[in-house]
């Protein structure tokens, strides 16, 4: 499985990554550094050899869209986000759990 995420969000993403894991997960990351113009080669190649992608997001989804654009045909993406002006940032230990549901399922 990989996890995306950019800005504030990868730091945060870059620790429940460990988690993982430290938990047995064969977990992988893609933190783009700018998202214009969108790094499709990358998602594409890496989704060719993974089919999860968790996309993480501190607002409402405006890069998920770009990354299901860009990913292998058969990679499923799936969203993770809310608005991170609201003052609620999630934590490693909720993106980790994240992580193991969208693992198993």
């Amino acid at each position: 499985m990989l996890i995306t995420a950019f800005g504030s969000a990868a730091r945060i993403a870059k620790t429940a990554v460990e988690m993982a894991r430290q938990a047995g997960l064969k977990v992988g990351m893609i933190r783009p550094i700018t998202l214009f113009p969108f790094p499709e080669k990358i998602y594409r190649e890496a989704t060719a050899r993974c089919g999860r992608i968790l996309c993480v997001e501190l607002n409402n989804g405006q890069m998920v869209e770009d990354v299901r654009l860009s990913v292998d045909r058969q990679a499923e993406v799936r969203f993770y986000g809310r608005p991170g002006g609201t003052g609620s940032m999630p934590t490693p230990e909720e993106l980790f759990v994240q992580l193991q549901k969208h693992y198993k399922d």
